[in-house]
């Protein structure tokens, strides 16, 4: 009996370090930034209150496994009539309703929250960056610097971030776990998500919704900086940084993987995916044949656009 439970707490043991190990890899679990925060706060009610529930519903079978189990001193035992018992229907009904209560308040808290400028920099204007997801990269815009960015983004560390996220094809999903949850992505629309970052440091942000065979590799980096140096990168990246073109940016956006990109001016002067509208001509269905699978639908809806306006298929 004894070598048994040596086993047991042994196999607990061992499956305990190896979580407590994987947790040193769950970025969500290192908060960053107020928004992040209160999402692992979140997380971690829902845990602990799941795991409150779990015991007492595994103790509580446990205790009726052995209280009732068949002796020879109950084996002339009859059960009782349950059937239609107001009070039971109540309890089993009731419970249910409760956990659900408990655990969507603090959901329902939360998601508003981080809705908005965290509580502690509402006396801090946002910086505003616009967020356009292309496959397979992300572009970010700064409307009030008048620079524009390619799979990475600086951002001031104390000061809150106004992500404005649209794209200019697929539905994406841009997340940073270190400072905020995920938001879709889509054309013809534009989310908001807030973000500050405590402390200057490096960020991984990611794509983390299947858009094609390249999405896997569709990451980018954030770099908090200092007020001081952020105001610097800025200059720099206005005095040297060549122009974006709309050629150029119409290049950008075909179905590949780029490196880094710098630009002094940004896209949004002649188009903004956010709007919708004609700007639709950058959706150029011939080029996701990369994908390997163009699909079927998507193919055939093109054609028909093509043929609806004379065959003629305007690019601008």
């Amino acid at each position: 009996m004894k070598s048994k439970k040596g086993y047991l707490l042994s196999l607990l043991s061992i499956l305990l370090v190896v979580f407590l190990s994987g947790c040193e890899n769950m970025v969500v679990f290192n908060p960053q930034g107020p928004v992040a925060k209160s999402i692992m706060d979140l997380i971690n009610w829902s845990i602990v209150f799941m795991v409150i529930i779990c015991l007492v519903v595994f103790g509580l079978f446990g205790f009726i496994v052995w209280k009732y189990r068949a002796t020879s001193e109950n084996k002339d035992y009859e059960p009782p009539e349950e059937h239609g018992s107001t009070l039971l229907e109540i309890i089993w009904t009731v419970i249910p309703f409760l956990i659900i209560i408990a655990l969507t308040i603090p959901t329902v808290k939360t998601i508003y929250a981080i809705e908005e400028v965290p509580k502690n920099y509402k006396d801090k204007d946002p910086v505003v960056i616009n967020v356009t997801s292309a496959d397979w990269k992300w572009i970010f815009s700064y409307p009030e610097e008048g620079i524009e960015t390619v799979n990475y983004v600086n951002i001031p560390a104390g000061v809150p971030v106004e992500f404005k996220l649209t794209s200019a094809g697929t539905m994406q999903s841009f997340w940073i776990p270190a400072l905020a949850g995920q938001k879709y992505t889509m054309y013809g629309a534009e989310t908001d998500l807030y973000v500050v970052a405590d402390n200057p440091g490096n960020y991984l942000g990611q794509n983390t919704s299947f858009n094609g065979r390249g999405y896997a590799e569709m990451q980018f980096d954030v770099e908090a900086k200092t007020q001081e140096d952020y105001d610097k990168w800025v200059d720099e990246v206005k005095d040297t940084a060549p122009k974006l073109s709309e050629d150029k940016y119409k290049e950008i956006l075909k179905p590949t993987h780029l490196g880094r990109m710098t630009f002094s001016n940004t896209h949004l002067e002649w188009i903004d995916h956010g709007k919708g509208g004609d700007s639709n001509y950058y959706l150029n269905p011939e080029l996701y044949e990369v994908h390997d699978y163009p699909g079927r639908t998507f193919t055939d809806e093109y054609k028909k656009l093509k043929e609806s306006d004379g065959g003629e298929h305007d690019e601008h």
